[in-house]
């Protein structure tokens, strides 16, 4: 299996506050890896540090076996509640193409080939008869497949969230699931979450971090019969209390 993110024995801390500690993980490709922790934990951290935005104090990290920095090309991330001024008369389309910028070599102004790349990533999200249509008027879990939209616009390798799902309601939110599911066909996913106590059957592993970083398996629940309140589908459930 091809290694898409190796962290080896990273730490990173503020001043004298360690945010992580000897963190060892591997993501290979085709990996949906679920990635969860309390407020404050580190989750946020290790995505920035994966994005080459942060710097480990020590240890070492590989994105498709370079360095971050030189790796970011091949990513393309959704940040936690980005901030939309619905207010603004930009278009759907408009959104998705700012995922074009530093991928496209046009200059000034996107190019056709740009533009069938942005429809393309609508089409991805079920969203291409609304690319005309200013963002400010879709609903909060179109508004998030907009942004899902622009981050694959860039035709990434890996695609990074974080908490994508925060400001959804819960039967959005099982779409959203069912969306990710077919995108981690062709693109290796890491999502990171609050809390993924009961997760659906997408996730393949999950990543329990609290400063340290362990990681578990999923085992399903026996028959199938359980069902989670919000969703009407199979449910996981993770192995261990998440307590480093």
């Amino acid at each position: 299996m091809n290694e898409v993110v190796e962290i080896e024995n990273v730490s990173f801390r503020y001043e004298d506050h360690f945010v992580l500690e000897n963190v060892f993980l591997t993501v290979n490709e085709g990996d949906f890896l679920g990635v969860i922790g309390p407020n404050g934990s580190g989750k946020t951290t290790m995505l920035k540090i994966i994005l080459g935005l942060l710097h480990p104090s020590s240890g070492q990290i590989r994105v498709f076996g370079r360095s971050p920095r030189h790796a970011r090309h091949l990513l393309s991330y959704v940040p936690q509640n980005a901030q939309i001024d619905r207010l603004f008369p930009v278009s759907v389309q408009d959104v998705v193409l700012m995922g074009r910028l530093g991928a496209s070599k046009a200059v000034g102004r996107y190019r056709s080939s740009d533009v069938k790349v942005a429809h393309k990533a609508l089409a991805e999200v079920d969203l291409d008869d609304l690319s005309d249509h200013r963002l400010g008027t879709l609903s909060g879990g179109q508004r998030q497949r907009v942004l899902i939209a622009r981050a694959l616009a860039s035709q990434p390798r890996l695609l990074l969230l974080d908490e994508p799902t925060s400001s959804v309601d819960s039967r959005v939110e099982l779409g959203f699931y069912e969306l990710l599911k077919k995108l981690n066909e062709t693109v290796t996913i890491l999502l990171v979450s609050h809390d993924l106590g009961f997760v659906s059957t997408y996730v393949n592993r999950v990543a329990c971090v609290n400063r340290r970083l362990v990681v578990h398996r999923i085992t399903e629940i026996t028959g199938g019969e359980i069902k989670g309140d919000l969703y009407d589908e199979p449910m996981h459930r993770i192995e261990h209390v998440c307590r480093i």
